[in-house]
């Protein structure tokens, strides 16, 4: 889908606050609630707007520890990614999950209460997944840029 300047104002606004009324939304970007609608539902048609969430704030709900980690897999045929890939979409203190070419096989975002609560998850979840051979660990010590932003 070709973006003009306009869906790229409303889209910017939609990140910003997706609860924005369509009137207030058009006020914002110069049209009338007709036009902004219409481009909404194309954008959502095309699959660019994939759905609307939201966005919980983890130090308020006592998830403020967060570690990375490198895993390598002993096994990286084509079935035991899958079964690795299915295995860690179950631990909920995944909150990212990325297969990366390189060094490692997996690099994860683990977010948890505290050290005890990750080394627990570390111990009981991510060491027994399937076909994990070693890991690496490395402790956040302060989140400069969170939630990333995506240049419109």
């Amino acid at each position: 889908m070709d973006l003009d300047k306009t869906d790229r104002k409303i889209l910017r606004e939609l990140l910003i606050n997706a609860r924005i009324s369509i009137t207030e939304l058009g006020r914002k970007v110069g049209l009338s609630k007709t036009p902004v609608a219409l481009r909404i539902k194309q954008m959502e048609e095309a699959g660019l707007i994939t759905g609307y969430r939201a966005i919980l704030s983890p130090i308020q709900l006592g998830l403020s520890h967060v570690t990375f980690m490198q895993i390598r897999l002993g096994d990286t045929r084509q079935q035991a990614l899958l079964q690795f890939n299915a295995a860690v979409r179950e631990i909920e203190e995944v909150e990212e999950c990325y297969m990366i070419a390189g060094g490692f096989d997996y690099l994860l975002k683990v977010r948890s209460r505290d050290m005890a609560d990750f080394r627990r998850v570390m111990a009981e979840q991510i060491s027994a997944l399937p076909h994990v051979s070693a890991t690496s660990s490395f402790v956040a010590m302060e989140a400069v840029v969170e939630e990333g932003a995506i240049p419109l």
